[in-house]
Formats: structure tokens, sequence, C-alpha cells
């Protein structure tokens, strides 16, 4: 017979959760959750109405019929990507199963979830409310932990009298700090501004609760200058510093996977950067560097200039970092949210300038929306003419003088920019030793960021920003910025210089007359840049195949006009549902394929699946029509021009063979079939 266990008062749910960072959700027969202390918010979101629905019902909602089958804790990762541990209890009488975690202890599954929140199925769910409160653990041992207090717990209540509420709140309070004191080590922070500091985090936004980390550890380890270090692609790179070290030019950083990550993220222990003590030299310079674990990533880390040579400070500094991590983890990947939010925003109204603007309008459409995006009083789009050497002002916006009035307009900075092919990123123009500008044109501060926007190996312009509107200096965020938009920048002004170039006529020879859409000739050029530019700098890229289902039974039985009307709507539904930065083309005959610069492999599914289900929902004169779609992404194994398009074919061609109206990922086996 199984041990009857009733669940213990919320008061004790709720000091057990919080002692191990995680949620603890009471599940009765019928799926509702009563109570749901400290639960993840993504769970909340979810689960808007406290009962569990679609595909959380079939893995916590099914938690307590698992459990009394099995007679035990049982331990599941949900669709979600959380891990749980659930065991039986009574609830009132009732049974019910207590679930305990509801949070990542891996980091692709972690990932996997923002993915889905920022460019999959739950895209659409309130962003906002997503990330409020994201549990994150570096193993299982806190649910372990729970479920045997919980147990614990529950057999205490059953043999000890009950307490009045404020007696036994007391008992827990002055159980609480005796814990407290108990596991704190001697040094280290005091433990009220510990608990002050740590629960005023989730209410900063990311920059702000960084800068306050370093602060704090300045304050309570009696430390002086720190270096804060974030992944930047394959490595960990300075950004930002102590107040000590501000102006001071610093440049340490580590890769990301130097084993002596992994076992400073795995123990106490910082890691020591710089040359070893010698006999010689037995105090040698150097530094310490203390990793910031969030499951089994480490997205960030903090570097100790000064001594510390006490092995129990280092330790108080290393829990610190590990316990402060997942909280500012969080707080980036709202950040990083609210930043796609932003530029989804900015992408539809580029979009509209696009399709709606002439030519002249344009460029001041893109001018001025990519100020409005940095927050930039001022914004100007400048192109070179190769024969004259001289840069023009395409388009303006904020500047109290006429830059078309300016003899040689962008030679100060724009010049530089263009010749590097990199970004300048400028906080105080005085220390740059760059010309002064005249007074006529009063600005407001003395930073600005000027970047190159490319076409895979060609350079089509520089943009300019400055004046920010808050005042603050531009900085790297801001650069980020304009790199995630450049992709649609660089095709605006593409289309635009082709049509400047080139007239109506050389328009036409890359324009498919049928459909309105690119034709292969444009496809193939642009395939060539766009592999060049991901193989130079790591960019996603992607490429998509697609074919109309059964056309040739469609042209049949109603006639050639009524076919060339058909892929005429698919057309315009491959127009309608791509970003502005995509370039769809007519490939050939029922034929379609699209470009997908700076996409991942799971973002392509996902924006071919929305293309394959429009036009599945579109309507057609005689009949309903369908696609099949093939996607491959440009990799290490497939990113030679035509291998990336037989790689799309091939998963094209699987996707028919498995019963048509489908998308297909391309896989290394497709190869091997073809």
């Amino acid at each position: 017979m199984s041990e009857k266990r009733e669940v213990p008062p919320k008061n004790i749910l709720e000091r057990i959760a919080k002692k191990n960072g995680i949620a603890i959700v009471v599940v009765d027969e019928a799926g509702k959750q009563s109570p749901a202390v400290n639960d993840n918010s993504i769970c909340a979101v979810l689960n808007p109405e406290g009962v569990l629905v679609g595909r959380c019902a079939r893995d916590c909602g099914r938690a307590l019929q698992r459990a009394s089958d099995e007679n035990a804790t049982i331990s599941y990762t949900c669709h979600a990507g959380l891990l749980c541990r659930a065991a039986k209890f009574d609830a009132e009488g009732k049974p019910a199963a207590v679930i305990v975690g509801r949070a990542f202890t891996n980091s692709e599954n972690y990932r996997r979830a923002a993915n889905r929140a920022m460019t999959g199925d739950w895209r659409d769910l309130p962003a906002s409310r997503f990330f409020e409160n994201i549990l994150l653990l570096s193993s299982d041992a806190p649910l372990v932990d729970a479920l045997r207090e919980l147990k614990d717990a529950s057999k205490q209540e059953a043999a000890a009298p009950r307490l009045e509420a404020p007696q036994a709140k007391e008992i827990a309070r002055r159980a609480a700090a005796i814990n407290e004191r108990t596991k704190r080590a001697a040094s280290g922070p005091d433990p009220a501004d510990w608990r002050s500091f740590f629960g005023s985090l989730l209410g900063r936004d990311y920059i702000s609760a960084r800068n306050a980390t370093i602060e704090f550890a300045v304050k309570n380890f009696s430390l002086h200058s720190l270096i804060w270090l974030e992944k930047r692609a394959e490595r960990l790179e300075s950004t930002a510093v102590s107040a000590k070290l501000k102006g001071r030019s610093v440049n340490v950083g580590i890769a990301v996977d130097d084993e002596r990550l992994a076992d400073a993220a795995a123990g106490e222990t910082p890691i020591v950067l710089g040359k070893p003590a010698t006999a010689e030299e037995p105090n040698p310079k150097q530094v310490l560097l203390f990793a910031m674990p969030v499951g089994d990533d480490i997205p960030a880390a903090l570097v100790v200039l000064d001594k510390v040579p006490q092995e129990e400070r280092r330790r108080a500094i290393a829990r610190f970092c590990r316990s402060v991590a997942p909280q500012l983890e969080i707080l980036r990947l709202r950040a990083e949210m609210e930043r796609r939010a932003r530029l989804d925003e900015v992408s539809e109204r580029l979009a509209e300038g696009i399709r709606d603007l002439d030519t002249e309008e344009l460029w001041m459409h893109l001018a001025r929306v990519s100020a409005d995006l940095l927050q930039a009083e001022r914004a100007s789009l400048m192109t070179r003419d190769d024969v004259a050497r001289r840069f023009r002002v395409k388009g303006a916006v904020g500047s109290v003088f006429d830059l078309q009035d300016d003899a040689e307009p962008g030679e100060r900075v724009a010049r530089i920019v263009f010749e590097r092919g990199k970004p300048i990123v400028v906080r105080d123009v005085a220390i740059t030793g760059l010309e002064t500008v005249a007074k006529e044109r009063k600005y407001k501060t003395a930073s600005f960021l000027s970047a190159p926007i490319w076409l895979g190996e060609r350079q089509l312009a520089v943009i300019n920003f400055t004046d920010k509107v808050t005042g603050a200096p531009f900085d790297r965020r801001d650069l980020d910025l304009v790199k995630a938009i450049t992709p649609q920048l660089a095709a605006a002004i593409d289309r635009t210089q082709l049509k400047e170039r080139a007239g109506e006529l050389e328009q036409l020879s890359v324009t498919d007359p049928l459909t309105g859409l690119l034709n292969r000739r444009y496809m193939v050029q642009r395939l060539s840049e766009e592999v060049k530019r991901s193989n130079r700098h790591g960019y996603p890229m992607a490429f998509v195949m697609l074919d109309v289902d059964h056309f040739k039974s469609y042209n049949d039985s109603f006639g050639h006009p009524a076919g060339d009307e058909a892929l005429k709507i698919v057309a315009s539904v491959i127009r309608e549902t791509l970003r502005d930065a995509d370039v769809a083309v007519r490939f050939g005959g029922e034929e379609f394929a699209i470009l997908l610069p700076q996409t991942t492999d799971v973002e392509a599914a996902n924006i071919a699946d929305r293309v394959r289900q429009n036009v599945a929902s579109a309507e057609f004169p005689h009949r309903d029509v369908t696609i099949s779609v093939g996607v491959a992404s440009c990799t290490s194994e497939v990113c030679a021009q035509m291998d990336l398009i037989s790689a799309a074919d091939k998963a094209l061609y699987r996707a028919k063979a498995e019963g048509r109206n489908r998308v297909s990922i391309y896989q290394s086996a497709d190869s091997e079939e073809g």
C-alpha cells in the first residue's frame, strides 16, 4: 500500500520553493492547479486559467495518474523543456500530485524555449509576461531536496499538534533565520543587503541590473577593479567595467569552449589568468575570472583585477556569481524579447515604405525609420559615386543644416567607414582626432554611430546617426540594432539602385513578367553574394524551394490561363508572408525559391510553414491549391551556391514523396538517398 501524505500548508510550500529556487504546484484529478507557488512564468502563460490545457495536460496533467500507477516519485521533462518531479499526496482528503521543479537544467532546452517565444509557435503569447519568472538550475538536486522536505513536512504536520497561525509563523521565521546563518560563510555580503539586492533585480532592466551587480560586488567584497564579460559569438568579451576602470582601455576575453570555464562553473573556484608563479617571479600579475553559469551554459563572467588571496573570499565571490547569474539571464532574455518586438515593428514599417514609396521618398523613409529605431534625432544615408569618388546624400532627417549644401559630404566620417568596411561607434568625438565641425551644424552630443551597408561582397551605402534623444552616447547595443536591420536596408537599397542605374528595361530583365517576382537570374547572383557573406561573417542563412502540388492536373483540368492565375495568387501569398529582407523568385514553371538572409534553420522552418499554410487557406478560382516545401540551411556541410539549391531541392522532393502539402528540412540522409 502506498503511504498517505497530506499536502503541507501553503506557507511551508512557499518556504521550500523559495529555498530551492523552484516551483511547487498541486494538481488535482481534474487538472486544476491550486496552489501554484513560485510558478514558472512560461507555465503560467500557457495555462492562464490555472487549469492545465493542451500539451501541458498531457505532461503535468498525467503526473497524478503516473505517480499512482508506479507508486513512486516520477521524473519527466515536459514539452516546454522544463524538468519536473512529482509524487502523490492527499489534498483535503482527495488525491493530488505535488509537482516540483518546472525549471530548466539544460541550456539547449532553455534556448529552444526562447526561440519558440521569439520566432516559433509561442510568438503570439504575451512576451512581457513570458519571462517574468524563468527558473534556471544547474542540476536536479533542488528538486530531489524539495520533495524530501515536503514529505518530511507532511509527516511532521500529521504527528505534531496544530499551532496557532502566529506561533507557526514565528517558529518558521526563526528556523529560516538559523538555517540562513548556518549556511552562510563568514565572508561575503550581509544577509539583509543580499536579500534586498537580489529581490530588486527583476524590477530592473538588464543593463541597470548588470551595472548594479558590479557595484554590489565592489562594495560587499571590498573590490575595486572589475570587468564584466558577456558571450559574443564564440568568446566571452568585456562589455562593462567598475567605476575605477572607466575610461581605461580594457581587453580581456576567453573562448567559450575553454575547458577551464566548465571546471570553474562546476566548482567554487575562479580561473586564474596570467603568468604562473615562479621562483624568479613569485607574485606575477594575475587576474581572477569567475564564471556565471546558467544550466550548462556560461553567458557571462566577472573578472577581478584586485588581489584576492583568501580561498574563502574567492568561494564567496564564486557563490555570488552563481546565485545572480540566472536572474541576470532572465533580464537579458527579456531585453532580447523587447528588442525583437521593436525590430519586428521597424521591419513592418520598413516593408510598408518599400512597397508603397517611389525611389526618392524611399531613401528618406529608410533614414527616418532607422533613426526611430536608434532613438536618434539625426540620421543620413550616403552612397558613393565610384567614378567621381564622392559621396551623395540620398536621405537625411533631423539636421538643422542642409547636407545637400555640403561641398564634400561624408569626407569626415563616412569615407573612413566606407574604406575600412567596418562600423564606428564613438562615445566622445573629442578624443578621436577627427576634425571639428562648423558650429552651424549644432550637434547636441559628442557621440555618433556610422556603419556600412553590405550586400554580399558589395558595399552599397553608409548610414550615420547622431544626437540620441536621451542624450546618452551610442554603444554596442545600438550597433547590434543597426546590424539587425542591415539585410532589409540592403535589399531595399539594392532594388532602388537597380532602378536608378538601369531603368525599367534592366529591371525587367531580372523580373518574372507573370508573377512580378524576381527571376532565377537574380536569385543565382544574390545567392552567390549571400553565401560569401555567410562564410565570411558566420551569419546564418537559409534557402527554400517550393512547388505547387499537382499543378499539371490543374492546367489540364482548367486550362493554362487558369494555371497562370493560380501562380499569380501563390506569388502574391509568398510576397505578403515574407519579411522584406527575404528574396522570393519564380525559379521556373510552378517552382518558386526564397532566400532568407540571417535566418536560422528554426526560423526558416517556421517561415516556410507560414507560407504553406497561407497558400492552403488562400482562395483560388477553381479548387484549393497546396504547396510542398524544402528548406536547407547554410552550414559547413552545405554552403556552396549550387549545393544549397540542391539540398533544398532534395528536401522538396522528400516533402512530395511523403504526401505533399508539407515542409521538409534537408538532412544529410537526403544526400545519400539522392
